[in-house]
């Protein structure tokens, strides 16, 4: 077992908030396998990076000696959490639950090790309960402390509507650790209050209350809203090996930093030390992404993936004379046509031209020819080039 200072460096690592560390440090003190759950409820098939934040720091848990619980929220699911909404969110049948839940634990074995893994549904003891269980549980909680959550408190006062099964989903969820007496969760920083129920929860029913770590809401390929799939800006863990090498290509430098801190393997000080000296001029930050975008492919594909995209990547771009600064260009969703936008950053000298380099196939979008002239670009970062030497980065939002 790795000695206590050690243990917290790793977990701490770009963690937004550990509560209580004090608390935190007794736990490891005792040398025990801790039990450290984190919940996901399946509202989506696919998993993307920001997902796989709360998993790194699982693994990371893992390695240190720990007992990891993959918790699939196939319950809470069917409630909708409301979170970061101004509105209720409509709650999944169990069908769709189910279906999502399979492709779930598919891909998180892509990072967790299945042999350290206990996977739940909190289901199996939900859907024990009777209806006066669940009145027993809600009256473990009032109203005044609900309103104390952010987004609740502010459609409160909005005169906007908050449907009761929302004020559900918390003690649910809290629920969950008393069921599993878990002494750490998990979550985003979303995520806090709830997490807060929980440890709550356990000191009603008599159990040592959990430890919380949250960790920060991984941005988009944007730089500046949360990833999520339906934003476009977002990088899947199923997608092919060259669409998450060249998607994690067109990020800032300084988001790329972000992105190191908390997807990457590599050790801090090894992260550390490559950015002073991308800062001195004595490595490109280029080559550091290269190195980085190789990581990610090879832990989500495997083989010689990782190698391979660079390559491929490599004879596409740095062969065809991208220059090492690309201007950024912001430009509004949907206010123009994908011909107008060449025109507007100047890659093409007229909207006309432009659509003529698309029909002769001299316009390429992330690295792939583009043949559509009606193409509309979501929200999301892209890389446009026009001929072998014109690119721009475009940052559409």
């Amino acid at each position: 077992m790795v000695d206590v200072v050690e243990q917290l460096n790793v977990i701490k690592r770009g963690c937004d908030e550990l509560l209580v560390e004090e608390e935190m440090a007794a736990k490891l003190r005792t040398g025990a396998m801790l039990r450290v759950k984190a919940g996901f409820d399946p509202t989506a098939p696919d998993l993307h990076l920001g997902h796989t934040v709360l998993l790194n720091k699982m693994r990371q848990f893992q390695e240190l000696g720990h007992q990891v619980i993959f918790l699939i929220g196939d319950f809470t699911g069917m409630i909708g959490d409301p979170t970061g909404k101004n509105a209720t969110r409509p709650p999944l049948s169990r069908e769709q639950i189910e279906d999502n839940a399979r492709t779930y634990k598919d891909q998180v074995f892509k990072i967790l090790d299945p042999a350290k893994t206990e996977v739940a549904f909190n289901s199996t003891w939900f859907d024990a309960m009777d209806a006066a269980d669940l009145i027993r549980l809600a009256a473990r909680h009032t109203v005044a402390r609900m309103l104390e959550r952010d987004d609740f408190g502010k459609r409160y006062k909005g005169n906007q509507p908050i449907a009761i099964h929302e004020f559900l989903y918390p003690l649910v969820q809290g629920y969950d650790s008393v069921a599993l007496r878990s002494d750490i969760e998990l979550g985003g920083t979303d995520q806090k209050f709830n997490l807060l129920v929980g440890r709550e929860l356990q000191k009603q029913y008599g159990q040592s209350s959990q430890c919380i770590l949250t960790m920060p809401l991984l941005e988009g390929l944007d730089g500046v809203n949360k990833m999520s799939k339906s934003l476009g800006n977002y990088v899947g863990i199923n997608e092919p090996p060259d669409q998450i090498f060249g998607k994690l290509m067109s990020i800032s430098d300084e988001l790329m930093w972000r992105y190191m801190e908390l997807l990457s393997f590599q050790p801090m000080p090894e992260i550390a030390f490559k950015r002073e000296a991308a800062i001195r001029g004595e490595l490109n930050p280029r080559d550091i992404k290269i190195d980085f975008a190789k990581e990610i492919v090879q832990r989500f594909h495997g083989g010689a993936s990782g190698q391979n995209a660079a390559r491929e990547f490599i004879a596409r771009f740095r062969e065809g004379a991208m220059p090492e600064n690309i201007p950024d260009f912001q430009i509004p969703v949907g206010m123009y046509s994908f011909p107008q936008i060449l025109k507007q950053v100047g890659l093409t000298e007229s909207t006309s031209a432009a659509m003529r380099m698309i029909d002769q196939g001299g316009v390429k979008l992330d690295g792939e020819r583009v043949s559509d002239k009606g193409l509309v670009l979501e929200k999301g970062e892209f890389v446009v080039q026009v001929g072998k030497r014109k690119f721009a980065r475009l940052k559409v939002g």
